[in-house]
């Protein structure tokens, strides 16, 4: 972690924060419009849906609470954020053709365990280690909720370093936090686990 980073300020996504996280993904809503709906809607309801709907649906889930992730913030700035809270908070990471599937006899519902299951970072502030430190505010945050398990399914490569592949986040970023891999049911993209 580097030196600036201690100044980054992270907390939980509640809604008052909200603006906070429109200034951060910006008019395009992070990756192409998604507004962290990957996950959590049905492939068919996101691609009938538009930016608009996807903001709409990130924006109640919000509202409704309890947090969905976690935001970063340097000089008041928001710079970054990582969803995470329990599995059964994204449908669809959980679905069982996805290699983020739980283990086999594992029940997605199951409040003890979550998962890390997106990032979006500002440009600007990419390549200093702020994965790294949502990461260890997130295995604090996910403990402090009750978690016992806390999944992630990164990805090793990107063919580039600002590849929209990253928003997983990058393997190398959980193994330093302790994380090890469970599955490995596509090449490139384990399942890891810490188990808190």
């Amino acid at each position: 972690m580097t030196a600036d980073l201690q100044d980054v300020d992270v907390r939980p996504l509640t809604f008052d924060l909200w603006p906070a996280l429109e200034d951060l993904f910006g008019p395009q809503g992070a990756c192409y419009g998604c507004w962290c709906s990957y996950f959590r809607l049905p492939p068919a309801r996101r691609r009938a849906g538009t930016r608009e709907t996807n903001k709409a649906h990130l924006q109640n889930r919000v509202e409704a609470g309890p947090p969905p992730g976690l935001i970063a913030f340097e000089d008041r700035r928001p710079v970054g954020w990582m969803q995470i809270g329990p599995r059964a908070d994204v449908p669809e990471w959980n679905n069982a053709r996805r290699v983020s599937a739980p283990l086999e006899g594992e029940n997605a519902a199951a409040p003890s365990g979550w998962a890390i299951s997106c990032f979006f970072i500002r440009s600007k502030a990419r390549g200093k280690g702020l994965s790294h430190r949502l990461v260890a505010e997130g295995i604090l945050y996910a403990r402090q909720n009750g978690a016992r398990i806390l999944d992630a399914c990164p990805i090793d490569e990107a063919k580039q370093s600002k590849s929209v592949g990253l928003f997983v986040g990058s393997t190398r970023i959980f193994e330093a936090a302790g994380f090890r891999q469970v599955a490995l049911r596509k090449p490139g993209r384990p399942l890891m686990r810490l188990e808190l």
